[in-house]
């Protein structure tokens, strides 16, 4: 007895979903050593850390140092939970805005966020829901305070 099997109709291949290129943004200011400003005027606070703010020690090269990094170059953003930074009176007065919050990444795919963290010009500072990279701050900021590096030097 001979079955009969049914053959697959040809089907014409999908078109794969077109590779869509990281959106790279120009970083027109750097504000601080945590905060940039991006050619379509957006704020950007970076997530996880946090550097010396104005009159702190080390305010002045945590600053420097991110201007080196990112200033006058493209960068791009991810997101974790929130998108925004929460607010209160003295940050409406200061930026205007909330801030977004986004881990900043350089063309090369050097992690700009990391990178200050692990080099001593920010602590870790960890806000939930964004915690996703959390474990690796923490890791980078014990290593920087082992090897008394940035911040840590005394």
């Amino acid at each position: 007895m001979l079955g009969l099997f049914a053959c697959p109709k040809e089907e014409s291949p999908k078109p794969l979903a077109p590779q869509t290129k990281p959106l790279f943004l120009l970083v027109t200011r750097v504000i601080d050593g945590d905060t940039i400003v991006l050619e379509d005027e957006t704020q950007v606070r970076y997530i996880g850390i946090d550097t010396p703010g104005k009159g702190k020690s080390f305010y002045r090269e945590a600053t420097e140092m991110n201007q080196r990094l990112v200033e006058g170059k493209e960068v791009r953003l991810e997101y974790d939970v929130e998108r925004k930074e929460r607010t209160n009176e003295w940050k409406l007065k200061i930026f205007g805005e909330p801030r977004t919050l986004a881990y900043v990444y350089l063309g090369d795919g050097t992690f700009v966020n990391a990178w200050l963290v692990k080099y001593g010009f920010a602590k870790v500072m960890t806000v939930k829901p964004n915690v996703q990279h959390k474990d690796l701050f923490l890791e980078l900021e014990r290593n920087a305070r082992e090897n008394k590096l940035g911040l840590w030097q005394k």
